[in-house]
C-alpha cells in the first residue's frame, strides 16, 4: 500500500486547473516556515527524493555547477574555454541554465547557479517543482529571458524553474478570455519562455500585425509583462503589461490558475506589473495584437558642445524641441547628456516616413548649422523602412547590416537577431543603476528652466539618459487608461520619460579568468551616479521608480515601484500565497524575509 506522503506527493504533481479563488486556511498560514533549507542541512532532499522529481519531470531535473569552476588557474583549459565561448552571444548565455544576461552588482549580489533545475517544457513540470520546492521547504527561483538587474533570475543554494524551453508562440484571431463574453480580438498567445523576437516573428514578420513587447530583443516576456514592460514604441502603443488578455499561472499551492478580467481577477491585476516571480509562476500569456502601421524607423546623430555654457544652452534647446515637436506618439526611445558636453540622439519613430521625420528635425538642425559652438561627432542619419521587417534580422543583413546581429550558431532559430547595442551589454556588471519619472509638467514653459538646470548639473557627474517611451504621458488617452487597470506606479501615466542613470563593467562572473572587478573603482562610479540623480531629482523629488530598472539598494521601493498600488498587492500575495514560497529582491512581500530570501524576519 503506498505511503500517506507518496500519495500527496503523486497527487500534488497533477495540474489541477482553477478557476475559484483561492482560499488556504488559517492554520495553513500559521504553519509558515522560519528558514528555507540549504544543502547540508537536515531537511535537505536526498539522492532519491532529487530522483522521484527527475522522474515526474521526465528527465528534466539538471544538477548545475558554477560555470566557471573548472577555470582555476588555467584559463586556457577545454571546460573554461568553452565556458568563455557562451559570453560571446546573448542568445547562448540564455541557453545556459546556470547563467544569467547580467553577471552581477557591486556589492550587492553576484550571478551564482542554483542547485539544481527543471528545465520546463510543460505546465505540469512547473507544477512539480513548485510542489517539491514547498514540500521540502525550498528556495524557489524562477527564470526565463534571465535579464534581470536585481539578480532575482539565480540564487545559490535554490531550485531554479526553468521556463527557457517553453517558447511556443501561436496567433489567435478571435480570442475570447475563459469565462468573458466579451467580443473576439486578435491575439497571440506565448509560452513563458519565450523572447520578444519569438513573439515579434510570429506577430510581425509573419503575420503582418504588432504586439506591445519589450526593446531588447532578448528579454522574456513573461517577465517584461509582469515588470510592466515598455518597447520601442510604448508612446503610441502603451505597457506590455496592459496588453495581456490572460494568463495561466502555477500558484504556491500547486494548482494551474486561469487569470483574466472575469477569472481571478485580482490575481490578473497583480500580473500585470506587479513584478515577476512574487505570486506564481506564469506558463501561459495571451497577449492583444493591434494593426501595424506602414513604416518603423530610427534617427540618430550625436553634437559637441564647445564649452559648459554652449552645453547649457543646448539643454534648453533639447527640452524646448523635445516639447513642442516630438511629445507625441510618434515618437520614442532616448537622448542622453554626456559628462563630455555631447548630446547622443537616438530615436525611434512609427507611422512616419523618413522625410516626414527628417522634416520635423529640420528646425533644430538649422539651429544647430548657424551656430559655430556646436559640432557633429556623429553624422545626423534617419531610416525608415517597412514595420513589417522591423525585427527581421534577414532584411536587416541586406538593406542595414550592423544594426541588428543574427545569432549564427548552428542550428540556431533563423529569426533570432538581437540589436547590436544589446548584444555588446551581454554579461554586463553593475555598479549602478538608478531611474526616476520626470512629470509632464517639467516640460511646461515655465518650469522647463528648473529641468534644463538639473540636467546640466546632473550631467557634471554622469551620463543621464531620458528614454521617452518608457513614459506615457503624450500617450493616447486609450493607452493611458489600459496602463491605469494595471498594477504600475500611476507615477507612470503622467510621466514624459524615465530618467535612467547608470554604469558598469563588462562580464564579471564568479570565477571567470581576467581582470578581478576594482571595488574602489566601482563604487566611485555608484558614488557619481548617485549624485547625478540627486541633482536631477531637485526638478522631480517624489519621483517613482521603474521596478525593472532601478537602484538595487532603493529603501523606498514598495512606494517607488508600485506608488499606492502596493496595499492591494500585499493583500494579494497574501491571498496566494501566505507562506511567501516566492521571493525575490524587493518584490511583494519580501519585507518578510531577509535579503537572500532564507529566513523569514516576522
Amino acid at each position: 500500500m503506498m505511503k500517506r506522503r507518496e500519495l500527496l506527493k503523486a497527487a500534488a504533481a497533477l495540474p489541477v486547473l482553477s478557476l475559484a479563488p483561492v482560499a488556504w486556511s488559517a492554520a495553513v498560514a500559521a504553519a509558515a516556515p522560519t528558514a528555507r533549507v540549504r544543502p547540508g542541512d537536515a531537511g535537505w532532499p536526498s539522492p532519491a527524493d532529487w530522483g522521484q522529481l527527475a522522474q515526474r519531470v521526465e528527465g528534466r531535473l539538471q544538477k548545475l555547477d558554477a560555470p566557471f569552476a573548472a577555470c582555476g588557474a588555467d584559463a586556457a583549459a577545454p571546460a573554461c574555454v568553452a565556458a568563455l565561448a557562451h559570453l560571446k552571444n546573448t542568445f547562448d548565455i540564455g541557453d545556459q541554465a546556470a547563467l544569467t544576461q547580467t553577471s552581477g552588482w557591486l556589492d550587492a549580489w553576484s550571478s551564482q547557479p542554483s542547485a539544481y533545475a527543471v528545465a520546463a517544457k510543460t505546465t505540469a513540470d512547473v507544477v512539480a517543482a513548485v510542489n517539491f520546492a514547498r514540500e521540502y521547504n525550498l528556495r524557489l527561483v524562477v527564470k526565463g529571458g534571465g535579464h534581470s538587474y536585481q539578480g532575482t533570475s539565480d540564487a545559490p543554494d535554490s531550485l531554479l524553474v526553468w521556463t527557457r524551453q517553453m517558447n511556443d508562440a501561436t496567433l489567435v484571431p478571435a480570442f475570447v478570455a475563459q469565462g468573458c463574453s466579451t467580443a473576439p480580438q486578435p491575439a497571440v498567445t506565448l509560452g513563458a519562455g519565450a523572447m520578444w523576437i519569438d513573439a515579434y516573428d510570429a506577430v510581425t514578420t509573419r503575420g503582418g500585425r504588432y504586439v506591445q513587447g519589450g526593446g531588447c530583443t532578448t528579454v522574456g516576456v513573461a517577465g517584461l509583462v509582469q515588470s510592466g514592460g515598455f518597447s520601442n514604441f510604448s508612446k503610441a502603443y502603451g505597457t506590455a503589461a496592459a496588453g495581456l488578455l490572460e494568463a495561466e499561472v502555477v500558484t504556491a499551492d500547486g494548482q494551474v490558475r486561469i487569470a483574466n478580467a472575469c477569472t481571478n481577477p485580482d490575481l490578473f491585476w497583480a500580473l500585470k506589473g506587479g513584478g515577476g516571480g512574487s505570486v506564481g509562476v506564469v506558463t501561459r500569456l495571451t497577449l492583444r495584437t493591434r494593426e501595424l502601421p506602414e513604416n518603423f524607423g530610427g534617427l540618430f546623430f550625436t553634437i559637441k558642445a564647445s564649452s559648459d555654457a554652449a552645453f547649457r544652452a543646448l539643454i534648453a534647446k533639447v527640452v524646448a524641441f523635445y516639447a513642442g515637436a516630438l511629445f507625441n506618439p510618434h515618437w520614442g526611445e532616448q537622448i542622453a547628456f554626456n559628462t563630455g558636453n555631447t548630446v547622443d540622439v537616438n530615436m525611434v519613430f512609427q507611422g512616419l516616413g523618413q522625410q516626414q521625420a527628417e522634416e520635423v528635425w529640420a528646425p533644430f538642425l538649422a539651429w544647430l548649422r548657424e551656430r559655430p559652438e556646436y559640432t557633429f561627432e556623429r553624422p545626423f542619419r534617419a531610416i525608415a523602412l517597412p514595420a513589417r521587417h522591423f525585427w527581421n534580422v534577414e532584411f536587416f543583413k541586406k538593406h542595414a547590416p550592423g544594426f541588428m546581429l543574427a545569432d549564427e550558431r548552428p542550428g540556431a532559430p533563423a529569426h533570432h537577431g538581437v540589436w547590436k547595442g544589446d548584444a555588446e551589454d551581454a554579461g554586463w556588471f553593475i555598479h549602478g543603476y538608478q531611474s526616476a519619472w520626470l512629470p509632464q509638467a517639467l516640460l511646461d514653459e515655465g518650469s522647463q528652466s528648473q529641468l534644463v538646470s538639473a540636467l546640466f548639473r546632473a550631467s557634471r557627474h554622469w551620463r543621464v539618459g531620458l528614454h521617452f517611451n518608457k513614459g506615457l504621458a503624450g500617450a493616447p488617452a486609450e493607452a493611458i487608461e489600459a496602463a491605469r487597470q494595471t498594477a504600475m506606479n500611476p507615477d507612470v501615466l503622467g510621466a514624459f520619460a524615465l530618467a535612467i542613470i547608470a554604469g558598469g563593467d563588462g562580464a564579471r562572473y564568479p570565477g571567470m579568468p581576467g581582470e578581478t572587478p576594482d571595488a574602489q573603482r566601482g563604487r566611485e562610479r555608484a558614488a557619481s551616479i548617485g549624485r547625478a540623480m540627486n541633482e536631477l531629482k531637485a526638478a522631480a523629488p517624489n519621483a517613482g521608480s521603474y521596478v525593472s530598472e532601478s537602484d538595487y539598494f532603493l529603501k523606498n521601493w514598495q512606494s517607488a515601484f508600485w506608488g499606492g498600488n502596493y496595499s492591494r498587492l500585499a493583500r494579494v500575495k497574501k491571498q496566494y500565497d501566505p507562506n511567501g514560497l516566492f521571493f525575490v529582491h524587493h518584490g511583494v512581500g519580501s519585507e518578510d524575509w531577509s535579503a537572500d530570501g532564507f529566513t523569514r524576519l516576522r
